[in-house]
């Protein structure tokens, strides 16, 4: 059944690249103001079924909305209501701090009173004060990750798609990303991130793990550790991977 408050509700989504299925008849619903795991190892289908919901590929089969909108035919109204950040950094190395924040703000319609009081604000947010003039190519990779963040929540989207947001970063400034994340959560935001570590599960509302190109689980971190009576969710993912029979 579905609910009123979910933003994200797909049904038996399903893209195929000739012989191969990437994502194989994927269900599921994500509420307002969750952070939902998409997990997943590498080639899980996750980047695949995240490249569908912003409208920047085309289902072969099944059913989606995103914000209320279609995703085979109202895609631009889809990226209207949404903020992305990339795995591969998406922000422009040989532009300013100052640059990319007024670029992208203004690509996502802010006025020029909304790019200066939003760019003062996301600036003393990140104490770049004094780094405002400074290359992004220069900026340490945390950084830049927590900069790219910022800038694809500028314009309070209803939904953010994290693609492997914190991949290659140290411990320290992954822990410092997601309480980002959870300051946009508690505003309301909704977001969607796929990870491959197992440990960042912990940090969502509810995951869903998928395993060559379908979902094997869905729901809260301990329920599915409950369930397949898992300490962690590194256990629960080796089981899933290896076809375990869960319980009903």
């Amino acid at each position: 059944m579905t609910r009123k408050d979910s933003v994200i509700k797909t049904e038996k989504l399903t893209k195929r690249f000739g012989d191969f299925i990437a994502t194989d008849e994927i269900t599921f619903e994500v509420l307002k103001g969750e952070i939902f795991g998409f997990l997943g190892a590498n080639g899980a289908g996750k980047t695949t079924a995240m490249r569908m919901l912003c409208g920047l590929s085309t289902p072969s089969s099944g059913k989606a909305t995103v914000a209320g909108f279609d995703v085979y035919r109202q895609t631009e109204q889809i990226k209207q209501h949404i903020g992305y950040m990339s795995q591969k950094f998406s922000l422009y190395e040989d532009l300013t701090v100052l640059e990319n924040i007024r670029f992208f703000g203004g690509i996502y319609g802010l006025d020029n009173r909304q790019l200066k009081s939003k760019s003062e604000e996301l600036v003393q947010r990140l104490g770049l004060q004094s780094e405002t003039k400074k290359l992004v190519g220069e900026l340490p990779l945390g950084w830049k990750q927590k900069l790219a963040f910022s800038v694809s929540v500028l314009h309070e989207p209803k939904i953010v798609f994290l693609d492997e947001p914190t991949g290659g970063v140290d411990p320290v400034t992954r822990r410092q990303f997601w309480a980002l994340i959870y300051e946009a959560a508690s505003r309301g935001i909704t977001l969607f991130v796929t990870t491959h570590y197992m440990d960042e599960a912990e940090y969502c509302d509810r995951i869903s793990i998928m395993v060559d190109g379908r979902i094997e689980a869905l729901g809260t971190p301990q329920e599915l550790k409950i369930k397949l009576n898992e300490s962690t969710m590194d256990g629960v993912f080796y089981q899933l991977a290896r076809g375990a029979k869960r319980s009903d």
